[in-house]
């Protein structure tokens, strides 16, 4: 809903060159004489197709949207705005490739996974930690390097670092701010670290604490070979890649000035 409803001006361009290439990217990848394909464009191109309906739609004006929402299904049924018309010409279809999806896949793999979950406790009882199922818990590792490509990778990163790799041009050019204030920033605190906690997507924000039970950090990221943690993890190589808390600190009181949130924090 508040996506739906928010004021914030909507981006023409931006929305035409995304509906245009998922729409290119759908014939693509389906063929040209696919009944599906036909359904999504019928006799137009892309191109046109997505120009039509991002220049013609009143889905940009935030009231119009409103009077959508308080309308509910009626006033979508009603309406005669090309993109809503578009819509519920493609709803029917995508309901039963949702259901397809439910049936032939999410459900027997969420089967499985009980499962699997079963003989794991069955094998190993609790000596290992079990999945995520959206539980707290808490996670083992280690700060340490892996190696790549016959080189060991450091375990940190500094926040001087971030100068000897400015270059001033994307994605290497330095925000404003931390250009201006580099005589403040101390160098050689740690900006990122990586631990050998076996974390996937979702993870991020989970705070890294350290055996004194103080936040560290907070992990964010993994290196490419966490990837593979759906399905096996390797200690070896796989790493979870942290944001220090002393990184932040540093942001908050010479970057970004906020002394009354850094008094919060540190519980003053």
């Amino acid at each position: 809903m508040t996506e739906v409803l928010d004021p914030k001006p909507i981006t023409p361009w931006l929305d035409e060159l995304k509906l245009e290439w998922s729409l290119s990217k759908a014939r693509e990848y389906l063929g040209a004489d696919d009944p599906d394909t036909k359904l999504i464009l019928g006799k137009e191109s892309p191109e046109g197709l997505a120009r039509r309906l991002v220049t013609t739609t009143r889905l940009a004006d935030p009231a119009y949207r409103k009077a959508l929402w308080d309308g509910g299904a009626a006033a979508i049924a009603a309406s005669k705005d090309p993109m809503i018309v578009y819509a519920r010409r493609l709803d029917r279809r995508f309901r039963q490739l949702q259901d397809a999806i439910d049936e032939r896949y999410q459900g027997p793999v969420t089967a499985a996974q009980a499962k699997l979950a079963d003989a794991r406790f069955a094998a190993y009882g609790d000596t290992v930690y079990p999945d995520a199922t959206f539980t707290l818990r808490i996670s083992y590792g280690k700060v340490a390097g892996w190696m790549e490509r016959g080189k060991m990778v450091p375990t940190r990163t500094i926040m001087g670092g971030t100068f000897e790799r400015a270059t001033g041009a994307s994605p290497f050019d330095l925000p404003p701010a931390y250009a201006a204030n580099r005589a403040k920033i101390d160098p050689k605190v740690a900006y990122d670290f990586v631990t050998t906690n076996d974390i996937i997507g979702g993870n991020s924000g989970s705070p890294v604490i350290d055996k004194q039970g103080r936040v560290i950090g907070a992990a964010f990221d993994g290196n490419i070979h966490s990837l593979g943690g759906n399905y096996g993890y390797d200690g070896s190589i796989n790493r979870t890649v942290v944001v220090s808390t002393a990184a932040v600190q540093e942001a908050l009181e010479k970057i970004y000035p906020a002394p009354n949130l850094v008094a919060e924090l540190k519980g003053k």
